[in-house]
């Protein structure tokens, strides 16, 4: 079967012997939208914002359950870097090799200088499964949690779970 998306995330999750369920469906800019074509598929489906801080020179990727709504005034004082803003498509394209709308963990493969830390929602750890876009909005990818943690472990950027939302 031949994949939309980024073909050196394939490559890659073949070579870490990651499995995966692929999913394809139309251009999803917005977990709503998204959201409908979820009705058949068992994973916690995530939201995936990519923040700056004010002087745009630390990225950060926030993951959490699509449902949850992050509260942002209470991660800029989590993360005592002054104000955060979203950040530009030129930023998402440099650091995650991604359009707007297909953000993902799994551009982390395009961080080369492992410049983006992640924050990920406590609540993500109860999935067996997780989704996240193939750095393209017009699939799914789905992947044991315990593969995402080692894929994770195999970009070399830091991470840390914290609790986002009550």
């Amino acid at each position: 079967m031949q994949y939309r998306g980024d073909q050196e995330l394939y490559r890659t999750l073949d070579e870490l012997g990651i499995a995966f369920e692929y999913y394809e469906h139309p251009p999803v800019p917005t977990v709503q939208e998204a959201s409908r074509y979820w009705r058949d598929i068992e994973s916690g489906h995530c939201k995936n914002l990519f923040f700056r801080n004010h002087k745009g020179n630390r990225h950060y990727l926030v993951i959490f359950e699509y449902s949850g709504i992050l509260n942002i005034k209470d991660l800029e004082h989590r993360l005592k870097q002054g104000k955060l803003s979203f950040a530009s498509p030129e930023r998402m394209k440099r650091y995650l090799g991604v359009e707007p709308g297909s953000v993902s963990p799994l551009g982390l493969i395009h961080d080369n200088h492992n410049h983006v830390h992640l924050f990920l929602d406590e609540k993500l750890k109860l999935f067996d499964k997780i989704s996240f876009h193939p750095n393209l909005n017009t699939a799914s990818l789905v992947i044991s949690f315990r593969d995402f943690e080692k894929f994770l472990q195999w970009t070399g950027n830091t991470y840390e779970f914290i609790s986002l939302y009550e």
